[in-house]
């Protein structure tokens, strides 16, 4: 399943969240799910759709609505039967936003953790933080992690090591991706750090493999002049370690446009999916096969 938001322009009034279904190879017609409509009727905009499946195969759609990044309210919806009915939207407690743009990952014990975010009002600071909560979402805990104030990080993306470690990358205003690490299931994190990698300030993703790998989809170019520079060119990119990462893979390389806001997962039969937005009119999906 994909899930996105979508209307006249980033930011309208009438974006809300749609998803399609992959199936025999074919993707659904879209359907939209949610809109930002409050108890009165007064539509706001929807962003970040991200869908997760928790392991009594519950599946979640947690998004935002709000006037903007820095206004937002965390949202979620929910469905026990793989996405053929959904629950009413709920409002997530106060203070919480939920996976910021991409998914939470679930320990053994049943907790769920999501990466998450803040932007400041004035847009000048730039924090992520961990979001921890049950499969009935009726506990909420967040955990805050340590960054220098002249460094912006958001949207982080969480993966799991054979050790037991945690490491979250994250899209960061200088130029490159940044990450932190956790020992004890993301209740302490290291302050973020650069992590050699280019980051053009624009959302990346990755996903802990079967076999103990990691995969990254990002834009491998620095930013320029305008916000959306840097972000014509889209790779893949696969580490042993989560530190030292080697491309394999070139999705798209173009002079200009954009290709960006990538998500990947690994399906049950070991193929990998990666969907991102081709220059914010289409959906591209992309299907990688490893070889053994």
């Amino acid at each position: 399943m994909a899930a996105w938001f979508a209307g006249s322009y980033e930011g309208a009034n009438d974006v809300g969240i749609w998803i399609s279904s992959f199936q025999d190879n074919q993707w659904s017609n879209p359907v939209e799910i949610v809109t930002g409509k409050d108890s009165v009727g007064t539509r706001q905009a929807c962003w970040n759709p991200v869908l997760f499946k928790s392991k009594k195969n519950t599946l979640f759609l947690f998004y935002k609505v709000g006037l903007n990044p820095r206004e937002w309210r965390g949202m979620v919806v929910q469905s026990f039967d793989n996405g053929d009915h959904w629950t009413h939207p709920q409002e997530l407690p106060k203070g919480f936003l939920g996976p910021i743009k991409n998914k939470p990952i679930q320990l053994s014990n049943g907790d769920i953790l999501c990466p998450s975010s803040v932007e400041s009002i004035d847009a000048k600071n730039w924090t992520v933080h961990l979001e921890i909560t049950n499969e009935k979402l009726s506990s909420w805990k967040k955990v805050f992690i340590e960054s220098d104030s002249t460094v912006g990080v958001i949207q982080p993306s969480i993966i799991t090591h054979p050790d037991g470690k945690l490491q979250m990358l994250c899209r960061s205003r200088q130029n490159e991706i940044y990450n932190t690490w956790s020992a004890d299931n993301g209740v302490h994190w290291s302050a973020v750090q650069p992590l050699s990698l280019p980051n053009p300030n624009s959302g990346i993703d990755e996903v802990s493999l079967a076999d103990g790998s990691f995969m990254l989809v990002y834009n491998p170019l620095t930013q320029g002049n305008d916000w959306y520079f840097g972000r014509n060119v889209l790779r893949v990119a696969v580490s042993l370690n989560g530190e030292d990462w080697k491309d394999i893979c070139q999705l798209e390389n173009e002079k200009e446009g954009e290709f960006s806001y990538p998500a990947i997962i690994q399906a049950a039969d070991n193929t990998i999916h990666i969907t991102y937005t081709a220059q914010r009119q289409n959906i591209k999906h992309v299907i990688l096969r490893l070889i053994e």
